[in-house]
Order: C-alpha cells, then sequence, then structure tokens
C-alpha cells in the first residue's frame, strides 16, 4: 500500500524524540513502570476477565508492537527527552498510534503517557504534534482520534492546548484500571490542522486551521 511509510520511524524535535521501542529499553522500562505506578495505574489499560489473550511480557511486547507497525496498523514510538544540551537522553513516556486504517475510514487513534518526573515539560504536547503531522502529512490519514477518561485532567489539558475538538463521550468505552471505563472523545480532521500541530504548538492556531474559527 503506496501511503503505509517504512518502519522504523523516528521523529523529533527539540530534545523530544519518537523511536522503535527496543528490547535493551527493558530495565528503563521497567523502572518506570515501577516508580509510576500511582501515576500511570488509574488510566493504564487492562484486560478484560473475559480476555483470551495471555499477559505479554516486555520482549513480547515489543516484538508484537514492530510486527504491527511492520504491517502498518500502529506507530508505537518510546519517547525519549534531553533534559539539556550536555545530558544524554532518558526514556520519558510512551506515545501509540494504533488501529490504523485506510481506505474509506482512513483514521488511527492515539494513546500516551509520561514518565511523572518529565510531566511539565512539555513532552507529550510536543510527541502527540509530531505524531499527528506524521499521521495527516506522511501517511495521508484523514482523522486522528484521542479517547480519555473525563477525570484525567493533565490528559485533557494535552489535547486542549493542541486544539482537538470535543466529540462527546463513550460508555463503558475501554477496560481501564481493572473495569470497563466512561471516556471522553478527541478528534482531529486532516482539513482542521492548517501547517500542523507542531506549527500551532509552537505559534498558536492560525487562520487556516479550520478548528480555530
Amino acid at each position: 500500500m503506496s501511503t503505509v511509510a517504512r518502519w522504523p520511524v523516528e521523529l523529533r524535535h527539540g530534545p523530544v524524540l519518537l523511536r522503535p521501542w527496543r528490547l535493551q529499553d527493558r530495565r528503563a522500562w521497567n523502572e518506570i513502570r515501577q516508580r509510576n505506578a500511582a501515576w500511570t495505574g488509574p488510566w493504564d489499560s487492562t484486560r478484560p476477565p473475559e480476555s483470551i489473550e495471555a499477559p505479554l511480557t516486555f520482549a513480547g511486547m515489543v516484538r508484537q508492537f514492530n510486527r504491527r507497525a511492520r504491517m502498518g496498523t500502529m506507530l508505537p514510538f518510546a519517547v525519549d527527552y534531553r533534559p539539556g544540551e550536555r545530558q544524554r537522553a532518558v526514556l520519558a513516556g510512551q506515545l501509540t498510534i494504533s488501529g490504523i486504517t485506510y481506505g474509506s475510514a482512513s483514521w488511527a487513534q492515539a494513546g500516551y503517557w509520561v514518565d511523572e518526573r518529565w510531566a511539565g515539560h512539555g513532552i507529550i504536547p510536543t510527541a502527540l504534534a509530531l505524531a499527528a503531522d506524521h499521521c495527516f502529512f506522511t501517511l495521508r490519514l484523514h482523522r486522528l482520534e484521542v479517547a480519555i477518561r473525563p477525570e484525567n485532567v493533565r490528559s485533557l489539558r494535552v489535547v486542549e492546548k493542541l486544539g482537538f475538538r470535543y466529540e462527546g463521550s463513550r460508555h463503558r468505552y475501554m477496560h481501564v484500571n481493572g473495569d470497563w471505563r466512561d471516556h471522553e472523545m478527541f478528534a482531529l480532521h486532516a482539513d482542521e490542522v492548517g501547517p500542523g500541530l507542531l506549527h500551532r504548538l509552537e505559534h498558536g492556531p492560525g487562520p487556516s486551521d479550520a478548528s480555530a474559527q
């Protein structure tokens, strides 16, 4: 399919880098997830009791992610952040574009989290802007959705900052933190983003952004 970009893909802006997961990320992943259990736990997706899928190890997750990415149905990014010019980049979070569908639908959905240590540094808004611009301008998708728990104030601020349009609530939409939870739905279409979300993030919405009207 001509619209499917080759994997692996790396996207960078300033101190933020989106890159594929690597098996050698296991130690950093485990440390971050354990340390952030109370921070991310209320928003983590979980498997319902009736699920027939076995839990994945980290290595299994990486292999599955990369397989789906090569098929063109997912963009599973690790988010690296360089705190300063003289400092090494660190694993700071995750951003996943999933459910990529072409043809008459031409849509996908984004999900993300950030290490509490780096919250407030603009990492996830930048990461989501980078990934969204890739979806709209490289993959030529029409629509990008974000589903957020109504209590997740920090995540709601991300889509608000980037100008995602609110589309209403979905009852018991996704299994999160041990139960089926309601979510608020936000979306953008390609013809609403003007020169792109990275441009919007840095300069604010312009007159060509349909969502700003």
